[in-house]
């Protein structure tokens, strides 16, 4: 497996143990559907849904991991939520979050929680 997918893997690992910390049901982790993903689907007390993206970055990298979250990325994330909600009959509130972590490894990740990072997107007729 490539570096940068072992250290994304680590990232998202740090992340789920993160919001159980936080008192969060951690629900799926890499859900798929076609060619949609959800990095975490987890909910916190009550009936709300949080989609988490997750962006891990090594140190050295002259990047900011809030860049790769792009319009395109965000469609992708609310199709996904869509899809996800409607597959499990859900009716919770969705709330879409990102969570950026940077660093080499485990022992020194920085972690920065954006809860609620973004509305989606309403479409006009």
């Amino acid at each position: 497996m490539a570096l940068h997918n072992i250290l994304g893997k680590e990232g998202e690992l740090l992340a789920t143990e993160f919001l159980i910390k936080r008192g969060y049901t951690i629900r799926e982790t890499n859900w798929k559907l076609n060619h949609l993903e959800i990095d975490i689907i987890a909910q916190e007390k009550g009936n709300v849904l949080h989609i988490v993206e997750v962006k891990t970055r090594a140190d050295d990298e002259a990047f900011d991991p809030l860049d790769a979250i792009t319009s395109k990325k965000i469609s992708h994330m609310v199709a996904a939520a869509n899809a996800y909600v409607n597959m499990t009959g859900l009716d919770y509130d969705v709330q879409f979050d990102i969570m950026v972590i940077v660093g080499t490894s485990p022992a020194d990740f920085r972690i920065e929680y954006l809860p609620d990072a973004f509305y989606p997107p309403l479409r006009s007729y």
